[in-house]
């Protein structure tokens, strides 16, 4: 490195601190002239930092029809050894998805009570376990209640256009 762009960086840098140095202010009568922090008065111990704006997590209510819309597609579905695992579960998770659009819904769950109490019943059979094993064993319950709750749909068609 040639000696005048050295001797140039060290200049650099030495004012850079000096700068920095200068322009932290003190609110103290610390002879040691603690520097103030923004949102603390100086001679304050620090504290943990903020924590940052939560996220919001919750999402919008659904809208009964576009539940429904995400049920009616697994009619032409069905259990095919391959894909019998993910039909299944995604049937369980379509039904309780449209369970929480209807008890949310500005018609009231009162408007949508029999299919709400059809899931009510098939969560009694299929209870906390929703492995595949549970849920195949259940299989004719869930693609019932399905059923069921699809040609409730049906006969309310104001529900979901």
């Amino acid at each position: 490195m040639p000696r005048t762009t050295a001797w140039g960086a060290v200049a650099a840098v030495t004012l850079a601190l000096f700068g920095a140095s200068c322009s932290v202010g003190s609110d103290s009568d610390d002879p040691g002239g603690t520097p103030a922090v923004a949102g603390r008065s100086a001679g304050s111990t620090p504290t943990a930092e903020p924590s940052p704006p939560l996220i919001p997590t919750a999402t919008p209510v659904e809208k009964v029809r576009d539940a429904f819309a995400g049920l009616q597609a697994t009619l032409d579905d069905s259990c095919t050894p391959a894909d019998c695992a993910y039909f299944l579960r995604r049937v369980f998770d379509e039904l309780h998805r449209l369970d929480g659009a209807m008890k949310a819904s500005e018609k009231g769950p009162g408007h949508f009570a029999e299919p709400i109490k059809s899931i009510r019943e098939l969560n009694l059979q299929v209870g906390s376990d929703q492995s595949f094993e549970n849920l195949k064993e259940h299989q004719a319950a869930l693609i019932a209640t399905r059923n069921k709750i699809n040609t409730w749909m049906q006969g309310h068609p104001d529900d979901y256009r």
